[in-house]
């Protein structure tokens, strides 16, 4: 086994997991301090380190409010430990790896964690990579700023570091893929067959990365899970980028707020300060987010997407079914009537007469998965590229146990994926783990080859998934008797919200084609 490896920085030693085949390295740095002078700015070289360091505990997260003091769902799920270490020096990131050799050049995924990108953190208990590398894939989990420490956009800022003057989140997530590139064979991985992947703003950021220029080649296949988000109805984005003028003058309010004046006076505040100032500043003011800086964010990465303008690779994208629901919200059939018209024009007489239209629940009427049409539309026009990609679509619909009967709600696909049921509180039974262990393959086999299809553990072949195109509307259905795949069932109101989507991106697409 590789206990002791490598990096560019100095020798790192890690601990055996659970299982002793596999050897968990936590909290290497992969960037400086983002701290002083360092703070809003890009991700600076780590220094070096004499001897071995000792890589057994997962790194400070990045400062945030802090976790599990609510009662949410979320607090019960897995942000259970307010005591957690929390810290302004957080750009480390963990490895887990299978390997006995720097020689075997395994499968590497990269993975970002969600949150909004107002929190979360690697040391989730959901995210623990011992079940994929037991697949033998290696596992890396990334640190990165995030909320005003990530996303901060100002004048100053542009004056100074034209260069990277916002969006130091996601220059930490493209620092981690470059370290990969650099330093994985030392555990065993191969920096070229690379997945990036994340769920809900950790898939939004896949999302980025992938419309980045600069990340071209540097990875081989991407996942992207509940991040595909597009009100149909209103033709709102979560996630869409503010321009660089809004996210400053955004930046100078919350300086403002803070009592400063300058950049320098606020490089120089608590960092817990700031972070008890934004928390409260976010709730009159925009999040900050990933910015349309035009040196990483050049637009709304969905819109890239349907232009072409990504990485030409593989994807795995899909949702939950009961997640980020739409609806045409209206008291009367004469107002949803009127609100039709105004949103789909010449097909509204079309619109009104599909089934399930003008049926009304305490939320509005025509509920839709915004989700699952925005993928499915964005798969569509990804079909239409000459060097069309496949894409593979999954729905997650298994039944949730638990006295808070939360139903398949955003994010619970996740302890399936990385098959760390034994961990979470809800009474799994087997036909859990069972489901929990046909996805881990699944997933493990797109990272490894750009296709899930293959084996299961008992060596019978899982069901067939096939790529979502017009003419084989192939999905998955992962469900509480375990993944069935089939062709899309007949759904005229879901139909028509696809094709409604898929000409909207087009027409983004081919408007701002038009201004270049």
């Amino acid at each position: 086994m590789i206990r002791i490896a490598k990096t560019e920085n100095g020798l790192v030693r890690g601990l055996e997991g659970a299982d002793p085949r596999i050897t968990a390295f936590k909290g290497i740095p992969f960037a400086a301090p983002p701290v002083g002078e360092n703070r809003w700015r890009a991700p600076q070289p780590a220094e070096n380190w004499e001897g071995i360091r000792d890589a057994y505990r997962f790194a400070p997260i990045s400062m945030q409010d802090t976790p599990g003091s609510g009662t949410d769902i979320y607090c019960r799920e897995w942000h259970v430990d307010p005591e957690i270490a929390m810290e302004e020096d957080c750009l480390y990131l963990n490895v887990w790896t299978s390997a006995k050799s720097t020689e075997e050049k395994q499968p590497v995924l990269l993975w970002f964690f969600g949150g909004a990108l107002q929190w979360g953190y690697p040391a989730e208990m959901e995210f623990e990579g011992e079940r994929l590398a037991r697949r033998g894939v290696v596992v890396v989990t990334v640190n990165y700023r995030i909320n005003s420490f990530g996303f901060l956009a100002h004048p100053e800022l542009t004056l100074q570091q034209p260069d990277a003057p916002t969006n130091f989140g996601n220059l930490d997530q493209q620092a981690g893929l470059k370290w990969i590139i650099r330093n994985i064979k030392e555990f065993g991985g191969n920096p070229k067959n690379i997945t990036i992947a994340g769920q809900s703003a950790g898939g939004g950021s896949v999302l980025s990365q992938m419309t980045c220029p600069d990340n071209f080649g540097l990875f081989q296949k991407a996942v992207i899970m509940s991040a595909m988000i597009r009100d149909p109805y209103t033709g709102f984005s979560i996630g869409t980028p503010q321009s660089l003028a809004k996210a400053e003058e955004n930046g100078q309010h919350f300086f403002e707020f803070l009592g400063v004046n300058t950049l320098e006076e606020a490089r120089k505040l608590d960092a817990y300060y700031i972070r008890d100032k934004y928390a409260k500043f976010r709730e009159e003011h925009p999040w900050m987010m990933t910015v349309e800086d035009h040196r990483f964010c050049f637009g709304n990465p969905m819109v890239l997407y349907a232009q072409g303008k990504h990485a030409c690779v593989p994807v795995m994208a899909g949702n939950t079914e009961d997640e980020f629901p739409s609806y045409l919200r209206a008291f009367s059939e004469d107002e949803m009537r009127e609100k039709a018209a105004a949103i789909f024009g010449e097909k509204t007489e079309e619109f009104l007469k599909l089934p399930g239209v003008l049926q009304k629940d305490e939320n509005g009427y025509a509920r839709v998965n915004s989700l699952e049409c925005t993928a499915k539309a964005l798969f569509l026009q990804e079909q239409k590229r000459h060097d069309a990609q496949d894409c593979y679509y999954y729905r997650f619909e298994a039944d949730i146990p638990g006295w808070d009967n939360p139903g398949t709600f955003h994010s619970v696909d996740l302890w399936f994926f990385f098959e760390t049921l034994a961990k979470c509180w809800r009474p799994f039974v087997g036909r859990h783990y069972d489901l929990a262990r046909q996805m881990c393959n699944y997933w493990c086999n797109f990272i490894k080859t750009g296709n899930p299809n293959g084996q299961d553990n008992d060596g019978t072949p899982l069901p067939q998934w096939d790529s979502y195109t017009e003419e084989n509307r192939c999905e998955m259905m992962f469900t509480g008797s375990g993944a069935k795949t089939g062709l899309e069932s007949k759904n005229s109101l879901r139909e028509f919200f696809i094709h409604h989507l898929s000409e909207d991106f087009k027409k983004q697409a081919d408007i701002l084609k038009k201004a270049e």
